[in-house]
């Protein structure tokens, strides 16, 4: 049984809670704390699965089915690979670990994709044709998946293929690859299904990941930017003693940003 993501859920993308704490403790424990938090769902990464993925990932769709968890399962893997060619493979493994998780949403990059790729749309097309679940495209943090021109051309040519896709915009993410997040909202407002929400500071030598109020972006003309049903994620840092607490927290705090973020800058 594959969760409806609902319109305006708050979820909490598990590795917010740090990778070496999720492997020690496994996503089920936090999938727990992010439900006693408030979470409408959680997002499960297949990086910080464990060695039985099946296993656990059975665990965890049973766990969040009785808790009424939603379930999005985000795949590390991109759907072309760094020479340009279309990794099958790893579509397939991303739809069938969504598909067992119960996940309405599989979340990929594009990769490697390169202007030669239009003939292996096909291919992706027949995998997701009649699929349950529903395949996003997600800007990452690299020039080849997560700038605005190669995002652009892939939704290009992926629409003149019969291939229908939305998109997981990453608030934070375009800052990595140098690229203005209003520009990016602008450009792909129509397509976005699903928002990771996270601020970003400058340090001297690379980006941070934030909570949006402690942010040197202009999250909220961001947010006001995008479609105001699509189901946000929080996707930064949450860490401290009372964990459940400050998790709550920061879930109450993405709620209200439903509201606030139609306000003046």
């Amino acid at each position: 049984m594959h969760a409806k993501i609902p319109a305006r859920g708050a979820l909490v993308s598990l590795t917010a809670f740090g990778a070496d704490e999720v492997r020690r403790h496994g996503q089920s424990w936090f999938a727990r704390l992010a439900r006693a938090a408030g979470a409408d769902g959680v997002e499960v990464r297949g990086e910080l699965l464990g060695r039985d993925a099946a296993g656990e990932l059975d665990a965890l769709a049973a766990q969040a089915a009785e808790a009424g968890l939603v379930r999005v399962y985000s795949s590390p893997t991109g759907m072309w690979d760094a020479a340009g060619r279309f990794d099958e493979a790893a579509v397939r493994e991303g739809l069938e670990r969504a598909d067992r998780l119960g996940a309405g949403w599989l979340k990929m990059s594009i990769g490697g994709f390169a202007s030669r790729a239009p003939s292996e749309l096909a291919a992706l097309r027949t995998l997701l044709a009649g699929h349950p679940v529903e395949l996003l495209v997600e800007n990452d943090q690299t020039e080849s998946a997560g700038t605005v021109p190669a995002l652009a051309a892939f939704f290009r040519m992926a629409d003149e293929a019969g291939v229908s896709l939305g998109m997981t915009f990453d608030m934070g993410n375009w800052h990595w690859v140098g690229e203005c997040p209003l520009r990016a909202a602008d450009a792909f407002a129509s397509r976005v299904r699903y928002v990771h929400c996270k601020g970003v500071l400058r340090r001297p030598d690379r980006w941070v990941a934030v909570p949006l109020e402690s942010s040197a972006a202009p999250w909220r003309a961001v947010l006001r930017a995008l479609p105001a049903a699509a189901p946000r994620a929080i996707e930064y840092p949450l860490t401290g003693a009372d964990l459940a607490r400050i998790t709550g927290q920061a879930l109450d705090a993405l709620r209200r940003m439903e509201s606030v973020s139609h306000d003046n800058e």
